[in-house]
């Protein structure tokens, strides 16, 4: 699908933090119940396992601002993504190769 959005959110999570991966999926498992989403991701940095990311794909930008409105996102979700670090986070597909495939690129919707 080409278009849509990526959000790509990235922590900092003290070791000792063992709650940090339960609160994770559940904030995945909320954000995974809106219309308009994708598919989601939790990582963790092989180099340094303090940091982490949660990455998620959206049809549009619209469905992922309507999905951070949803009772259960803001309560399994939006506190875990207060603790994100402070950067953009929001970023629209411009281009995409599938394996084996071409290239394919979209102008921006930016206005």
């Amino acid at each position: 699908m080409l278009g849509g959005m990526l959000v790509m959110t990235r922590f900092v999570v003290d070791t000792a933090d063992e709650a940090f991966v339960g609160r994770a999926h559940a904030a995945l498992a909320a954000l995974a119940a809106c219309p308009g989403y994708l598919r989601g991701r939790l990582g963790r940095a092989f180099d340094d396992p303090a940091h982490w990311s949660i990455v998620t794909e959206w049809e549009s930008v619209g469905s992922y601002r309507r999905a951070l409105s949803n009772f259960d996102v803001k309560v399994h979700a939006t506190p875990l993504l207060a603790q994100a670090l402070d950067e953009p986070s929001a970023f629209e597909v411009l281009a995409e190769c599938e394996p084996g495939g071409g290239l394919t690129v979209a102008a921006s919707d930016r206005a």
